[in-house]
């Protein structure tokens, strides 16, 4: 196999991307402990190597040109995997690492968050990198060790841990129940249902669930994620159906109420640790997946 490769050398990536930062050669030089000459001959040297522009020179200060600004993520994107794996490198024999980990935005500020100063007391040589994810992942494209996936107990060329399975409750205001006369479920013809973008039937499989007909679950305002959709609920802009994780402290404290009582679902779905095959003896990952098991109560071995 030839493993010959065509790369610029790290100095002029280094001078690249922190004139970039500054907008400045005097300050890339000033940063990096060189000559302004020497940092000018190092992006000329990019420049000519790529085949391309990569800032536009005005007066004192440089700019990047669009193929500069497209070139900046991916030696940006490198330097910071170049980085991880250093880290990963040092703290590898102590059982370490650095997790790659992407998260459902609601999962990870209402559960994961919340229960993380357990794993980092217990693992301090592991370091994870969160990311928020709305829209489906590729682990074959996308630099990720492990995600939190909500659905059903399939991805493709991947391994799948249980975590909880799902039940949802519609929540409003006390206010908004007293105000519309919220007493049985023929009463929620005259609600605003605050809609989910991501869950667009979610309404109307709880209503089929709960053997509630004649009433359109699609109609209402739209919110992107649960925790806007939870804050409209609390500020009496109408009902929310909500998993009950996401909405437990609210009902606790009395913030919301249950809009119609007994009507808590299970939606047949769930949440699951999910990671391709080659990832998993990771030890960062090995280490992560004990515990976040242990967290929701179960099993560790497999």
């Amino acid at each position: 196999m030839n493993v010959s490769r065509s790369l610029p050398g790290t100095q002029a990536l280094q001078a690249f991307e922190s004139a970039a930062w500054h907008g400045s050669i005097t300050a890339a030089a000033r940063e990096l402990h060189l000559t302004q000459g020497a940092i000018s001959r190092q992006i000329q040297a990019l420049e000519q190597h790529l085949g391309v522009a990569l800032f536009h020179r005005e007066r004192q200060r440089i700019r990047l040109t669009a193929p500069g600004e497209h070139y900046l993520q991916h030696v940006r994107s490198a330097f910071d995997r170049l980085e991880a794996a250093a880290l990963e490198l040092r703290t590898l024999q102590r059982g370490g690492g650095v997790l790659q980990l992407a998260i459902l935005p609601t999962y990870g500020t209402r559960w994961l968050i919340p229960a993380f100063p357990s794993f980092a007391n217990a693992h301090p040589d592991v370091q994870v990198h969160f990311t928020t994810r709305l829209q489906p992942f590729d682990f074959a494209s996308e630099d990720l060790d492990a995600a939190i996936h909500y659905g059903e107990a399939h991805w493709p060329e991947a391994r799948l841990d249980a975590l909880m399975d799902e039940h949802v409750v519609a929540v409003c205001s006390p206010a908004y129940r007293d105000r519309i006369g919220l007493r049985e479920a023929a009463d929620l013809r005259r609600a605003t249902l605050l809609q989910i973008a991501t869950r667009p039937q979610g309404f109307e499989e709880w209503l089929r669930s709960n053997g509630i007909p004649g009433i359109d679950g699609r109609r209402g305002p739209r919110f992107e994620h649960h925790q806007m959709v939870l804050q409209a609920a609390i500020a009496g802009l109408g009902v929310a159906l909500l998993p009950t994780f996401a909405c437990d402290a609210e009902l606790a404290d009395g913030r919301v109420v249950e809009a119609i009582a007994g009507t808590k679902t299970a939606t047949g779905k769930g949440y699951w640790l999910v990671y391709p095959e080659r990832r998993a003896s990771l030890p960062a990952l090995q280490a992560f997946r004990s515990w976040l098991l242990a967290q929701h109560g179960r099993p560790t071995s497999g």
